[in-house]
């Protein structure tokens, strides 16, 4: 069976493509044969990232390639244990395919209510179409390191009645060293961000094995 996970987002530059490649390198690190599906042709952020990976010879090496179409990823999938489907912000078609495509879709957000907001409303939207409210999972990106705003933007996803999985992704500058290398950000030099970016990737793969197992259950 291949785990597909899809990473959707209502707006760009809220860390979308940053955890695509974050869960793509944990996999692999974990045995798992896993491809990146980059579903954005025009700005192809992971398909450079990969570049550049492979260029400053950072292992493990990353499969990332640029799809037309949500179609073309998913034939892809049986050759690999894991496929992420990473796409555009703002394509509503493309998202709801993507959601469909996959067995948990995943919403990076930030602390503020500018980001939390639209993230909510693209849940309701994928709600709309059918997608099961278990099937999606909240992020947290870009987080202050205040607790109280941390507790009150993971209040607000729950409210709204959606799952927020654990650990979070600070702002640090180091993280955005870490991608102009090729790195993914739980790949830095500093051990506590390591850390707090393999805490949520946990979180999403912990997320996946109990929706595997409440298939077969």
């Amino acid at each position: 069976m291949t785990y597909i996970v899809g990473m959707v987002s209502q707006k760009g530059g809220v860390g979308k493509s940053t955890l695509a490649r974050m869960m793509a390198r944990e996999f692999v690190a974990g045995g798992l044969s896993t491809k990146i599906a980059d579903l954005d042709t025009q700005q192809q952020t992971c398909t450079n990232w990969a570049g550049r990976r492979a260029e400053n010879g950072v292992t493990p090496e990353i499969q990332v390639q640029s799809f037309p179409s949500v179609k073309s990823a998913v034939e892809e999938a049986e050759r690999f244990d894991a496929l992420i489907l990473d796409g555009k912000p703002n394509a509503s078609d493309q998202t709801i395919e993507i959601a469909k495509a996959s067995d948990l879709v995943v919403i990076p957000t930030g602390q503020t209510v500018d980001d939390l907001h639209p993230g909510v409303v693209l849940a309701h939207s994928l709600r709309k179409k059918g997608i099961a409210a278990e099937k999606i999972a909240f992020a947290m990106f870009k987080t202050t390191g205040s607790e109280r705003e941390n507790a009150a933007a993971r209040d607000y996803v729950s409210q709204a009645g959606y799952m927020i999985l654990d650990g979070e992704v600070s702002v640090s500058t180091a993280y955005g060293s870490a991608s102009d290398q090729g790195k993914a950000i739980t790949e830095t030099s500093f051990r506590t961000l390591n850390e707090r970016a393999s805490k949520l990737a946990q979180s999403v793969i912990d997320r996946m094995a109990e929706l595997h197992e409440r298939q077969v259950a």
